[in-house]
């Protein structure tokens, strides 16, 4: 759970996060929400050029039948624990230039499995610390990493994927260990 003061995503007085459909039942509206964007993502993703544009069309696409807020930047402080993620008055510079970066390095094409995992990490690493979204980051990270990896020639398998396990390498790349990340992403690759 997100630790949030006043935090105008959710109905007063709760945690739970305002929906189109109105509930109010914490469960409830996680049941329906892994529901609805489980059927999203099983639709094509939106087109794009593996940008920050392109990362937000994701998150729309997969939260846009629950959220009003889906695909826009968060505008609330977030800590996980004592995790603090980037504050939202820098989350759109830090997202631009983050995918700048990604551009210069040709999006990762033309890399050995091995750069491309440890690259691939370092980036998604970061992109988790921004936490550009309110909800559903680590979805949207998901199938984005899935288009550029696509896009890179290095196809992923996350049916390998190990939930535990990528939670707690990405937790350790938080803190500036990519290496257990970088290891899992590169398993999976086929």
């Amino acid at each position: 759970m997100y630790a949030v003061e006043d935090d105008p995503y959710c109905y007063p007085g709760t945690t739970v996060l305002r929906n189109r459909f109105d509930i109010r039942d914490e469960q409830v509206l996680e049941d329906l929400e892994s529901e609805l964007t489980t059927a999203r993502a099983d639709e094509p993703l939106p087109e794009g050029v593996l940008d920050e544009t392109h990362f937000r069309a994701i998150h729309f696409h997969l939260f846009q039948d629950l959220y009003e807020w889906a695909g826009e930047t968060r505008t609330v402080r977030l800590s996980k624990g004592t995790s603090h993620f980037c504050y939202p008055e820098h989350i759109d510079n830090q997202l631009a230039t983050l995918f700048r970066g990604l551009n210069s390095d040709n999006h990762l094409r033309g890399l050995s499995c091995g750069e491309f995992a440890t690259k691939v990490a370092a980036f998604l690493a970061t992109l988790n610390v921004i936490h550009t979204f309110r909800e559903g980051n680590g979805r949207a990270q998901l199938s984005f990493l899935l288009l550029l990896s696509e896009n890179a020639g290095h196809l992923l398998d996350l049916a390998q994927m190990d939930p535990a396990a990528m939670l707690e390498a990405m937790i350790a790349s938080f803190y500036g260990n990519e290496e257990p990340l970088t290891k899992i992403l590169c398993d999976l690759i086929v």
